[in-house]
């Protein structure tokens, strides 16, 4: 295109809201340790900006690493935003300074695509899976359109033609992580989920030349460590992914193995030898499993039949000997479940070895069955997927149960109160991680440590050790031990170990908030004070 013709640029301002303090996952402390500021970077954000025209002229400011000036707004042509419903209140306050600097602000992304009611105030509202829609805001945009609405047919998105995210308007010293997406979509029915509502039941998957170009342009920019594959469910499509690790394997070895790998998928990828050791050559490190609870009872209910096909524990054993450490979820609430919750649940944690256990009170999200159902109860909160501006609890660890219970609050909160701080007490953290040393089989490639990303690793090795033993003295006696024992059991499972106990300087004083937040709506309820919200109308 001539200058003469060229069309004029479009400064585009992509600000990431903040998430609210009081999250299970807001672990700035064991940031700090390793000198970064925050966990992971926003994903949509950087692909949305590989999908704009090459006048479209994007810069990112990240609300939790860096701060937002007036000069940035003054820069901005239009102002892209959008997040989950734990950054729904910092979205609000960004719309209001888009409005008083006189900017038009376009809000996506999943909590506004659930409830796009809570934004009304954004000038566009561009919802579902951008693949699908961003061309149709672009063009109204550049006709002159200074408001509009724009909604992607549900589960169509072809993510064969997602572009590499701009990954190059990142600071890596900012994360501990960078991430990429193999698959969008899982095939259980879960029925607290909104993965299936908002991305279908059938996974779609990037190609592996896609992945292996994303990967690529990471190393090229000089990254190095940690990479996390941000599906839902990696193994939604074990056909696929099955394809796809030998070509990440292959990748990986070629390159030196600069990035370490972490994921999320279902329990039964413990029932799949070949594809653990896959993932286990491949260089995936760890993996997050929703367990939930280990009541069949309550698994059948709630619709998550795959976990009571398999003795939970075991499955998650065979995880381990493959190298590959799994974070937990679990969550207290649910209708069936039993006045023996917390001893369940507590005993499930201990008896698997799981070190890290993201134990969550119920919460109904929008758009899920189980929110479908409380409504047409009477059950749901009128102001279910409302934020609180004012409070810091974040996320479902403080802001759960957005429904009338069927065993008494009060109850299912202590229950919940005693799981956390059972599994978090001291003691009972660094049992299980030393079971867990015990417990993984770091032969292969995530046993060893000489490789692409070594420089990377001794850089946060030597920061980590330095951080607790001068700031976290409390720290100081279990890592030194921690270190130890591992050096004289399975030396080859000290970077696993170390990111254990760098996660419990946030996971320790944040059990006890925890603790403090939920003892409070406790002792409200037992006093009179608490009053139940208004409801949503049955039907």
């Amino acid at each position: 295109m001539s200058a003469s013709t060229a069309k004029p640029a479009v400064n585009v301002l992509l600000l990431y809201p903040r998430f609210q303090a009081g999250s299970f996952w807001n672990y700035r402390d064991a940031c700090e340790l390793v000198g970064a500021k925050y966990p992971a970077p926003p994903l949509g954000l950087i692909t949305v900006a590989a999908m704009l025209p090459d006048h479209w002229q994007p810069r990112l400011v990240d609300r939790n690493t860096d701060t937002l000036t007036p000069a940035d707004l003054a820069w901005a042509d239009v102002v892209f935003t959008g997040g989950m419903l734990p950054q729904q209140s910092d979205t609000q306050t960004i719309l209001r300074l888009c409005r008083e600097a006189g900017v038009p602000a376009v809000v996506g992304g999943p909590d506004a695509t659930s409830g796009p009611e809570h934004y009304t105030d954004a000038d566009f509202l561009v919802l579902g899976e951008a693949e699908g829609v961003i061309q149709d805001f672009v063009a109204a945009f550049e006709r002159g359109a200074r408001s509009g609405r724009f909604e992607a047919e549900k589960f169509k998105a072809d993510v064969t033609t997602t572009p590499v995210p701009r990954f190059d308007l990142l600071d890596f010293d900012n994360y501990v992580e960078v991430n990429v997406q193999f698959s969008r979509g899982c095939p259980f029915t879960c029925e607290f989920c909104d993965i299936i509502e908002l991305y279908g039941r059938k996974p779609r998957t990037k190609t592996s030349a896609q992945i292996l170009n994303e990967l690529q342009r990471l190393y090229d920019l000089g990254y190095r460590g940690h990479v996390d594959f941000v599906d839902d469910n990696l193994i939604g499509n074990k056909k696929a992914v099955k394809q796809f690790l030998p070509d990440l394997i292959a990748w990986q070895n070629a390159h030196g193995r600069p990035f370490e790998l972490s994921t999320e998928a279902s329990l039964n990828l413990a029932d799949d030898p070949d594809l653990l050791e896959m993932m286990r050559q491949a260089g995936f490190f760890a993996i997050f499993i929703g367990i939930e609870s280990p009541d069949p009872e309550v698994l059948v209910a709630t619709r998550k039949k795959q976990n009571t096909r398999r003795d939970i524990a075991a499955s998650v054993h065979k995880v381990y000997e493959a190298g590959i450490f799994v974070v937990g979820g679990f969550i207290v609430g649910f209708d069936e479940e039993s006045p023996q919750v917390a001893d369940e649940i507590a005993g499930l944690i201990e008896e698997a070895a799981i070190p890290v256990a993201m134990t969550g009170l119920l919460y109904a999200l929008p758009t899920t069955q189980l929110t479908r159902r409380l409504a047409a109860q009477g059950r749901l909160h009128a102001e279910f997927d409302v934020a609180d501006p004012d409070h810091e609890v974040g996320d479902q660890c403080t802001a759960g149960l957005n429904f009338e219970t069927v065993r008494p609050r009060e109850e299912v909160l202590a229950d919940y109160r005693k799981v956390v701080e059972r599994v978090y007490a001291p003691d009972a953290y660094f049992a299980r991680l030393r079971r867990l040393v015990d417990l993984l089989d770091m032969r292969g490639p995530n046993g060893d440590i000489f490789n692409a990303r070594l420089g990377s690793d001794l850089k946060k090795l030597g920061r980590l050790v330095w951080g607790i033993t001068r700031h976290w003295p409390e720290h100081r006696g279990p890592l030194w031990r921690m270190i130890l024992y591992t050096l004289r059991t399975n030396p080859r499972a000290l970077n696993p170990m170390l990111h254990m106990v760098a996660l419990y300087v946030h996971l320790g004083p944040f059990s006890r908030f925890v603790s403090a937040t939920i003892g409070k709506q406790i002792e409200e309820i037992e006093a009179g004070r608490w009053q139940s919200p208004a409801l949503v109308a049955a039907e």
